[in-house]
């Protein structure tokens, strides 16, 4: 299943790196966790515009999810940790953190000989999440609307 370059949406997504076990005044721990991501990296993937029983059953039954991606770049780093921006666009400062909650969570990653679906669902966050330094990450070219594989 190879994707169309012109079908092709941009995203933004950033990986789980780390978390850390948040402490009361007292030094105890709250048995919360506050997590730390990648700084957002632009990606280009095809995705759906809502849920299908065709995609259902790729996942089974048992899994509840709003859309799928499907990407045939096989070294896509995105795992079911990842937080997406895809309804809405993530705003960047000049270090490239970002300023707006993310909208989608992976609950499913399924790999193929030729390409990789992600099913996503749909989160409401009222908190940007928290973005640790890291390598600048590249801009992937747009796809061109003439050229498809």
């Amino acid at each position: 299943m190879r994707t169309l370059r012109r079908n092709q949406t941009k995203f933004y997504y950033s990986t789980y790196v780390s978390s850390t076990e948040i402490t009361d005044e007292y030094g105890n721990a709250t048995g919360q966790y506050e997590h730390e991501y990648s700084k957002p990296v632009p990606m280009y993937a095809n995705i759906s515009p809502a849920r299908g029983s065709v995609d259902a059953d790729m996942f089974g039954l048992a899994i509840a999810y709003d859309k799928t991606i499907v990407t045939d770049d096989l070294t896509c780093p995105i795992s079911e940790t990842s937080i997406l921006w895809i309804d809405t666009m993530t705003e960047l400062d000049d270090e490239g953190n970002t300023t707006t909650p993310h909208d989608y969570v992976v609950n499913r990653v399924a790999k193929s000989l030729n390409s990789i679906t992600y099913a996503v669902s749909r989160v409401e966050v009222g908190v940007k999440p928290n973005v640790v330094p890291g390598p600048e990450p590249e801009n992937p070219e747009p796809p061109d609307e003439d050229e498809g594989e």
